[in-house]
């Protein structure tokens, strides 16, 4: 059986390895987003991964060893040195946000806050955290088995809570102005 597993690659490689898997017949998903970046002489738009040196792949995890055996990749990403597969609904909330016109980025994982389902718009029926970044609301759309994350702007009145149960376990408090040293 199939599933969706995430794969360690050496950092720069995960087009080339995406390239070379999907080219031997692998479903492969590396999901990115575009950053400017400042040259001496001017300003140019690079798509970069959003999870640095990993991506995704779907396949029979008893036949792994093509998979390892492929150029830039280092390991598939797992529990205790077993291969662990992720969540199809995690790769699907991945998938539609890349896909969306919405700004997102990567965010730092989080673990604790309010869990909250989109209820209108185009991602309805997502589900994730919600922080808040500059006063804007961001919904925090998490891969837990590689402990990282994905923030999507989002209007605070299309979302709902899931459950009681999964209120916040703090508050996040607003950073302290750092002084300034004369």
């Amino acid at each position: 059986m199939e599933s969706w597993y995430a794969l360690r690659t050496r950092v720069r490689t995960e087009v080339g390895v995406a390239r070379n898997l999907s080219g031997k017949g692998y479903e492969c998903f590396l999901p990115t987003y575009e950053r400017k970046r400042n040259w001496s002489d001017r300003i140019k738009t690079v798509e970069l991964p959003l999870f640095p040196g990993y991506l995704f792949c779907r396949f029979d995890v008893t036949r792994r060893l093509p998979i390892l055996m492929a150029p830039g990749v280092n390991s598939i990403v797992g529990i205790a040195g077993v291969p662990t597969p992720i969540d199809t609904q995690e790769i699907e909330s991945i998938r539609t946000v890349v896909q969306s016109s919405a700004a997102y980025e990567p965010h730092p994982y989080v673990s604790i806050g309010q869990m909250v389902q989109i209820k209108e718009g185009v991602f309805a029926g997502l589900s994730g955290f919600v922080m808040n970044v500059k006063n804007e609301r961001r919904l925090i759309i998490s891969v837990q088995l590689l402990m990282r994350a994905v923030a999507v702007e989002i209007d605070r009145m299309i979302i709902e809570p899931i459950s009681e149960q999964n209120k916040p376990l703090c508050q996040i408090v607003p950073s302290i102005p750092k002084r300034h040293v004369a």
